[in-house]
């Protein structure tokens, strides 16, 4: 199986921080910079409510078609996590390592990017997480988003602690330089925690074309 020169795994401290969003205009800047991009959608579930689903946003940003962001037998008409979604639609309970194997990259893509579901210990699969998804794909980078007001401080450190040796890169959606809250979050997380961040599409993409760590093994 092919690996990208370059993986980016986007998740989110919770669900509706505007992971699809980051990830779509992430890979928008990076394709108009001539950067060979892809998007996958392991399992998506979604309210069959007309409006386009997550692997219709991502394959519009990369110049897919969507069944190649998101296999067919993948895609859940139910708002829930997905396997509670195949369970609830009467479909076959799925593995984090099912999902791990029906990953495929066109031939000579630089940058992947594999977007999850909900938060990142929210359910997958059936025995398993974003965490575990990441254990089995090995992500040169994984793009941690949070929303920038009261709470993300305490949500950062949980969803960044349970991806503990995973190289997280925090991105601050929606973030306002000129809003006091939005600058003193960034600020501790930077200076006190330590934490990689960025508040904007382009820094992100920077992170990402920077040259990866020699793996070992």
């Amino acid at each position: 199986m092919s690996r990208p020169e370059r993986l980016a795994v986007v998740c989110g401290t919770a669900t509706d921080v505007g992971k699809t969003w980051v990830a779509c205009r992430l890979l928008r800047v990076l394709r108009y910079s001539g950067v060979q991009v892809a998007a996958r959608k392991p399992a998506q579930s979604f309210a069959d409510d007309g409006y386009a689903t997550d692997a219709e946003l991502l394959a519009a940003a990369s110049g897919a078609a969507p069944l190649e962001v998101c296999p067919a037998h993948r895609w859940y008409p139910a708002v829930m996590a997905p396997p509670m979604a195949a369970a609830a639609l009467g479909r076959d309970a799925f593995t984090s390592a099912s999902l791990a194997a029906e990953l495929r990259w066109p031939a000579r893509t630089a940058v992947g990017v594999i977007e999850t579901a909900g938060g990142v210990r929210s359910p997958l699969a059936s025995d398993g997480d974003t965490v575990t998804l990441c254990h089995l794909v090995s992500p040169d980078i994984v793009v941690l988003v949070a929303h920038p007001g009261l709470g993300t401080i305490n949500s950062v450190r949980l969803s960044a602690g349970a991806l503990q040796d995973a190289s997280v890169v925090v991105y601050l959606n929606r973030y306002q330089a000129t809003n006091d809250l939005h600058r003193r979050n960034r600020d501790w997380l930077v200076g006190r925690d330590r934490f990689d961040v960025v508040t904007s599409v382009g820094q992100l993409a920077l992170r990402l074309l920077m040259p990866a760590p020699a793996r070992c093994g």
